[in-house]
């Protein structure tokens, strides 16, 4: 069997953490973690990040390893998870990379982007400006771009945004047109795919159980200085909840809409990964584990 890296994707909610302990299991293989919040400590919960339970299963990595006021981004992300990678190869096993989010995965199957430097006069400019003003600029712009940020996010809409400007091109078409060929010739994995309806209905009963089993109190900890952290979603909701701007129920609510958006954001990535072999999320466990083993032996 190959040692070379497979890449287990899906959006929220799909069901990738199960099939991945699967394989692993099948495989002997070591999981590394690709989403960009379970990377920190303090957010177990809210990031649906495996149990300890489950990752007393097989060696992890990358969870739970960044302090909550500890920034991070795609290109950290490569830099930790490329080494660890090569370690699990070089003893034997295989490494299963386990996330939804897009620019982590593509970083690692495709290479690093050469976003041009930061423009200084420009930043200035963008962060006296408020979310929603940044974001209608870059969706006049680049509206592609734009529908794949969250729309909510000042710092990632705004480093797109000045992209566009510095550069007279659309950062678009900068993540599309980067590629290391080394990388793209040992390329494997899969998709989970669930109907719309259904996955919606996981992501209302996961937000709900998330709520119940400690995200609250999680949120309630949180470091005032945890400025990345914030972007994920729950953090300011809850924090609205905790103080007193909404109830539960329009808490719960909005994160169920949150999330939903993301959802859709990580589908129309993932459908642009044609690399990606598809496989049924409402298949049994061993069905799906069987149909990437026909796949990738």
């Amino acid at each position: 069997m190959s040692l070379s890296p497979f890449y287990l994707c899906g959006c929220t909610a799909s069901g990738k953490t199960a099939l991945a302990l699967a394989l692993a299991e099948a495989w002997g293989g070591e999981v590394v973690n690709a989403d960009a919040f379970q990377v920190y400590r303090g957010l177990e919960v809210l990031s649906a990040a495996p149990s300890a339970a489950e990752k007393a299963n097989c060696p992890h990595h990358l969870f739970s390893f960044r302090a909550a006021n500890e920034a991070m981004d795609a290109a950290r992300y490569e830099s930790w998870a490329r080494p660890v990678i090569k370690e699990i190869q070089a003893r034997g096993r295989r490494p299963i990379i386990v996330g939804g989010s897009g620019l982590y995965l593509k970083f690692l199957t495709h290479g690093v982007a050469k976003a041009p430097s930061g423009d200084v006069e420009i930043r200035a400019e963008l962060a006296r400006l408020p979310v929603d003003e940044v974001y209608r600029r870059l969706h006049e712009l680049d509206p592609e771009e734009a529908e794949r940020q969250n729309s909510g996010n000042h710092r990632h809409l705004s480093r797109a945004l000045e992209i566009c400007l510095a550069t007279g091109k659309r950062a678009s078409e900068l993540r599309r047109n980067f590629a290391d060929p080394e990388l793209l010739k040992n390329l494997g994995g899969v998709v989970l795919k669930w109907p719309r309806e259904l996955l919606a209905e996981r992501i209302v009963q996961r937000t709900e159980r998330m709520f119940r089993g400690g995200a609250v109190e999680e949120v309630r900890d949180l470091p005032e200085d945890a400025d990345t952290i914030r972007q994920a979603i729950g953090v300011k909701e809850i924090e609205a909840y905790l103080g007193g701007e909404m109830t539960q129920e329009e808490c719960l609510e909005k994160m169920v809409i949150a999330t939903r958006q993301y959802a859709k954001r990580q589908r129309n990535w993932f459908r642009r990964e044609s690399w990606l072999q598809e496989v049924d999320g409402e298949l049994p466990l061993r069905e799906q584990v069987g149909r990437v083993r026909e796949v990738f032996g």
